[in-house]
């Protein structure tokens, strides 16, 4: 890579992974640059914030070493670029795009501006076609459609590290000719042992054959964990709109990601907003979760999955408050299920998938799908204000309609969202009509009579 100067002398102080240089040269903002210490060595990092007479650099990896006095910054010219190309799929990368599977570095195809590509609205078509990901809660009764950015709202010590391991090693595409399927999985700021654990469990699985897998590690800069979605993204992209594949980017956890970006931030000396979050915090994640999408004269889509825990349990809290504003939908770990050991612990009922409409049903999933997915959600609604109203009253004040419904609740917990493993939407489907089955005809409402028939009549005849 080509320097286009150098600056020696500038160095005013240095903080952290923070740069403090007097501005004597025209610099961009976001421009890549090399730091060079007194051993040689570059150390990649980019312009933050700069004015007339100042220039902020964030380091991107680590700073020790830097003296103010014999620090050459080396300015590239451009801003931070990502060097894709075939053969991406089976790599491990780390936060800023290098291998660290000890193969060698992937052949150069294209040199991507990590920021993403620019997208005329106008050129967006409307997500369809459904992603199956074994998992009923989601495949069911909250689906997931190409295209779509439908984040996992989790809570402190929830499985979501566990689900999102399983998602990406059974996502699929449920028609082989709809194209060539990927993964493209990010764990931002997790620890060593749960960033080997994602990596020996695709590759044990044989998932990491079409996953790419960017990990950034808990004792890495904040810098650097603002930069690990932006890398994964823009391999996503080059597999999704230049090789034309679908693919499906799970990141984990956009908490420690915003955490990072508070931090960044204070270190900047910028005002802070809600909880102390910068006030740009919305437009940030809107530059990450917006890169999802299908585009007009494209093969390929991309689908996001991003996965947060809620700070304190809290659902308005601003992170997943304001998430909840730029995607569409969410899914929701519940720790109340979790502690009777239902697994995964999704709760359907706050859960939500604004495009499901859109990906499911006559020719894409199954004819029965959205009614059978309606009717399950209302049936579990009434069950659960039946427990309320048993808890007040006890079950021997309640009518035998509502036994019913205490029975068909317990089954869909027990049967249908707790799954010791991955499900086809077929076996969730027939899970769904069976436990129907516990309820009297006249509270089927969702369905039609020859849904009855043909699913509730005929199994109880054959039974």
């Amino acid at each position: 890579m080509r320097a286009d100067f150098r600056i020696a002398n500038a160095v005013e102080r240095v903080e952290g992974p923070l740069l403090f240089l007097q501005r004597t040269v025209n610099v961009g903002l976001n421009e890549a640059l090399y730091v060079i210490g007194r051993d040689g060595v570059g150390r990649l990092g980019r312009v933050a914030t700069l004015d007339e007479s100042s220039v902020i650099v964030e380091v991107l990896e680590k700073t020790a070493g830097l003296g103010v006095k014999d620090t050459v910054v080396s300015m590239l010219g451009e801003p931070v670029c990502f060097d894709v190309g075939p053969n991406m799929l089976g790599r491990v990368f780390d936060s800023v795009g290098r291998p660290i599977d000890g193969d060698t570095p992937i052949p150069a195809m294209q040199r991507m501006r990590i920021d993403g590509m620019t997208i005329n609205p106008a050129r967006r078509a409307l997500p369809r076609d459904f992603i199956e990901t074994g998992v009923t809660a989601i495949d069911l009764m909250n689906s997931l459609v190409r295209g779509q950015k439908l984040p996992l709202f989790s809570g402190g010590g929830l499985p979501h590290d566990r689900l999102a391991t399983s998602i990406a090693q059974r996502a699929r595409l449920r028609d082989s000719d709809s194209g060539e399927f990927a993964v493209v999985f990010v764990g931002i700021g997790v620890s060593h042992d749960v960033a080997e654990s994602f990596r020996a469990a695709m590759e044990s699985s044989g998932a990491l054959g079409h996953t790419v897998m960017f990990l950034n590690r808990a004792d890495e800069s904040s810098a650097q964990r603002l930069l690990a979605p932006r890398f994964a993204l823009t391999a996503a992209e080059y597999l999704a709109f230049v090789e034309g594949r679908h693919v499906l980017v799970i990141m984990t956890d956009m908490t420690n990601y915003c955490e990072a970006l508070r931090e960044v931030s204070a270190s900047h000396g910028e005002i802070p907003g809600r909880k102390g979050f910068p006030g740009y915090m919305y437009s940030d994640l809107a530059s990450l979760f917006e890169r999802a999408g299908c585009l007009h004269g494209y093969d390929g889509t991309l689908t996001q999955l991003p996965i947060l825990t809620l700070p304190g349990d809290d659902i308005g809290h601003p992170i997943p408050d304001l998430t909840g504003y730029i995607t569409e939908g969410q899914i929701v770990l519940d720790r109340e299920l979790d502690r009777r050991a239902v697994y995964p612990p999704i709760n359907v009922l706050p859960s939500l998938s604004r495009l499901m409409d859109y990906g499911t049903g006559e020719g894409f999933t199954h004819a029965d799908h959205p009614a059978l997915a309606s009717q399950l959600f209302a049936a579990y609604a009434n069950a659960r204000r039946v427990r309320v109203l048993a808890s007040v009253m006890g079950q021997e004040g309640l009518s035998d309609n509502d036994r019913d419904y205490l029975a068909f609740g317990d089954a869909f917990e027990e049967k249908l969202i707790n799954q010791p493993s991955p499900r086809t939407l077929e076996e969730s489907m027939d899970i769904g009509w069976e436990i129907l089955g516990l309820l009297a005809e006249s509270e089927l409402t969702r369905l039609s009579n020859e849904q009855i028939t043909h699913y509730i009549k005929q199994r109880r005849s054959d039974a």
